[in-house]
């Protein structure tokens, strides 16, 4: 039976390009309008597998799915880096001093501030999607409005794109991993890369300590996110990415890291991506 793929938003977004570039063109998807949704047909069973986007170079991480991936005891099983190439589409016939709204997904706008601030005059319109608001666009025959998205988005709907590539920096790559239930058992040496969370109890240099636990057992630190735990105020959850050469030298290290942290957690073992 066919593994279905869970993504967020629609065809013509972001997500269902990455799940084309990592599974192939032909996968079966469900449409998700939200992260917490895409997270619920994994957990009911609706789905095998997810994509979601984690952190992008522009913007920055995206705090709330580390939560969600976090408090479903989901596993990170795999990543992929997509270069996003952020364009202005509308109907056809119209310029961009004839926009008043540009509707897109807020970290999609987020990416393209530099841009919007030379066109003060155009409302920024939050949405659940950068293809469904080209979709909508399209279906309502929209004109005045405009979306911001990928130019797949603009094919797939028949939107004419009235400025290219309007990030704030051309370099511009969003982080996706791919999600399930269960951990997937890949083999020890194709391994060199972890996704962790911890907590540690409020004493100094305690971070500090266990940081050079990493360096002493030759990891490499590539990612470190805090973030508050609301019961307790001024305490923090911390979620790490580490990359390594050998997994034992891994498995040292978690093993001493699980005893100096409280609510240690291990949400994923895989192959790192090559940016």
């Amino acid at each position: 039976m066919e593994t279905k793929i869970a993504i967020q938003g629609i065809k013509g977004s972001f997500h269902h390009q990455v799940a084309g570039e990592y599974f192939g063109a032909d996968v079966t998807l469900e449409e998700c309008m939200s992260f917490p949704i895409l997270v619920q047909s994994l957990v009911q069973n609706r789905t095998g597998l997810g994509i979601m986007a984690l952190e992008n170079s522009i913007a920055g991480s995206i705090i709330p799915n580390y939560a969600l991936i976090d408090h479903n005891n989901l596993h990170i099983i795999g990543e992929h880096i997509l270069n996003i190439n952020m364009n202005l589409m509308a109907l056809e016939g119209q310029m961009v001093e004839d926009i008043k709204e540009i509707h897109s997904h807020p970290m999609a706008l987020l990416q393209c501030s530099e841009f919007f601030a030379k066109y003060p005059h155009i409302k920024l319109v939050e949405s659940a999607d950068t293809a469904e608001s080209a979709r909508l666009i399209r279906e309502g025959n929209l004109k005045g409005i405009a979306a911001v998205g990928s130019p797949i988005a603009a094919q797939m709907f028949g939107l004419s794109i009235l400025a290219a590539g309007i990030h704030n920096i051309k370099n511009n790559q969003t982080r996706f991993v791919i999600i399930k239930t269960q951990n997937k058992a890949i083999p020890k040496d194709e391994i060199n890369k972890a996704s962790i969370k911890f907590e540690l109890d409020d004493t100094p240099g305690s971070l500090a300590t266990v940081l050079n636990v990493m360096n002493n057992c030759k990891l490499n630190l590539t990612k470190i996110q805090s973030m508050p735990i609301a019961e307790t105020p001024f305490k923090y959850s911390f979620f790490v990415d580490v990359t390594f050469e050998k997994y034992k030298h891994y498995e040292k290290a978690k093993a001493i890291i699980e005893l100096m942290t409280t609510h240690f957690k291990v949400l994923g073992e895989y192959k790192k991506v090559q940016a």
